[in-house]
């Protein structure tokens, strides 16, 4: 085994546990603390794959602003811990209308994104991308503000809705 394959199982190792402590975390805190460690796991593996570019953006983005807006949404919140006793019958989030509207919302929202990636040049399925490497800053925004442009922005729109899901869930509810 090489040094490359050694790195490559720790950095993964570390993004998997990441993830499964993000999951298995009570405390809201933890969890979006563990995330980050998930972001640093994948930053690695980006290093592995020669894309230092990518590997700097996981790490100033996602890391670095994302998480600590999520930190920052979380103690404003002040989101208490998982606790089964709240999530009773009489809970708003509960009722059967609220839960069809989810669903329709879900599917919707995962039929837009499969007819996004299918539309996405590059993403056929055994299909080799037969263009060249993209080996500058400049031309990585030419290609993904043109070329990728509808995908981009169903990411933007997607993590918007997570946010307003998020603050929606964490509201408490008025007497």
């Amino acid at each position: 085994m090489g040094f490359d394959q050694f790195l490559f199982f720790v950095f993964a190792g570390v993004a998997v546990l990441g993830s499964l402590l993000v999951i298995g975390q009570r405390n809201p805190i933890y969890s979006v603390l563990a995330l980050i460690v998930a972001f640093f796991g994948l930053s690695g593996l980006y290093v592995l794959l020669e894309a230092p570019f990518v590997a700097v953006v996981q790490i100033i983005i996602y890391a670095g602003a994302i998480m600590v807006l999520f930190l920052f949404t979380v103690m404003l919140l002040n989101v208490p811990r998982e606790d089964a006793a709240e999530w009773d019958r009489a809970h708003p989030y509960y009722r059967p209308w609220a839960l069809r509207v989810g669903t329709a919302l879900a599917v919707v929202m995962a039929l837009q994104l499969g007819w996004a990636l299918s539309r996405t040049p590059g993403l056929g399925v055994g299909v080799a991308d037969e263009r060249p490497a993209i080996s500058s800053v400049a031309e990585l925004g030419r290609v993904l503000f043109t070329d990728y442009m509808f995908a981009f922005e169903v990411t933007s729109i997607l993590i918007i809705v997570a946010m307003v899901g998020a603050v929606a869930l964490a509201r408490k509810r008025e007497s």
